[in-house]
């Protein structure tokens, strides 16, 4: 789970007691107070120092394991907190549908692009459509006008209330990426920014996994990106059905386990407006 801010405690000013007859003079007592006469005078300049917008710049990408990344609409600090209160895409938007989720961590997109991909089978094919809309085609979705800059990443279980499968168990997995500025923009809380369909996949023979990935197609054949496709090493074993997720640096994927079952992945994206950039991704399965 992400990891929730305790409430800070305001800062009292001290008072010191006053004298009375016969005090026995001492000298912790006199050091005492000098000591927290002199944290009064450096009150200011440390309130100064821990509000610099560099300060949270930095404590955001340490605590996310993110690198240096281009400039952002929003103080730092707000994106600290946005990102650290535990707060996830469901919780102001279909709320009722949440189960469960998972925060897996932050990645980068640097390219305006990103292929979505439900195979995590190297090499991954980039689909040849060269369409103004993204297209599926066989699942896979290239993703233009994606809006650059810190990325994360969680992993939401939901039920799926109004799915078209009538023989669907009624949950379903979901990747859920957004941009790190999403939650600060108000047109998302009010319900401007939806998430709209690009189309589905489904894998109608039985297969044995429900897996999909995000990868910013400027480093899909880093070696960084490469461990992705390194299945062996994070999925697990085959009986073993709980969700596992891997991040790198520009991408993020995700693997669970199936006994059989044929799948439907389906894709969607959130644009800040109708001709923005896009802000949010999901990629989900549910069981045929």
């Amino acid at each position: 789970m992400g990891k929730r801010l305790t409430n800070a405690r305001s800062i009292c000013s001290c008072v010191s007691p006053h004298l009375t007859p016969h005090v026995i003079f001492s000298w912790y007592e006199l050091l005492g107070w000098g000591i927290l006469d002199y944290a009064g005078n450096n009150l200011k300049w440390f309130n100064h120092v821990i509000m610099e917008d560099t300060v949270w710049k930095y404590a955001c990408q340490r605590d996310l394991q993110v690198s240096d990344t281009a400039k952002v609409a929003f103080q730092w600090i707000d994106h600290y907190a946005a990102a650290f209160d535990g707060s996830h895409t469901y919780m102001f938007q279909q709320q009722e549908k949440n189960i469960d989720w998972m925060r897996i961590g932050a990645f980068s997109i640097d390219s305006h692009a990103a292929l979505l991909s439900e195979s995590l089978v190297a090499p991954l094919r980039i689909p040849k459509e060269a369409t103004k809309k993204p297209v599926v085609s066989n699942g896979c979705c290239l993703v233009k006008n994606i809006k650059n800059g810190i990325w994360i990443a969680d992993l939401q279980l939901v039920q799926c209330r109004v799915c078209d499968l009538h023989s669907s168990d009624g949950t379903m997995q979901t990747l859920d990426a957004k941009h790190i500025e999403l939650f600060l923009n108000k047109d998302f809380h009010d319900g401007t920014w939806e998430y709209e369909a690009l189309g589905s996949y489904n894998i109608k023979k039985p297969a044995d996994r429900a897996s999909g990935g995000i990868f910013d197609i400027l480093h899909l054949n880093e070696e960084s990106t490469s461990v992705i496709f390194d299945l062996k090493s994070w999925v697990g074993k085959n009986n073993d059905w709980q969700p596992k997720a891997m991040i790198t640096p520009h991408a993020v994927a995700i693997n669970t386990f199936l006994q059989d079952k044929g799948i439907q992945i389906k894709f969607h994206i959130m644009k800040a407006g109708k001709d923005g950039v896009v802000v949010a991704i999901r990629i989900s399965h549910q069981l045929l």
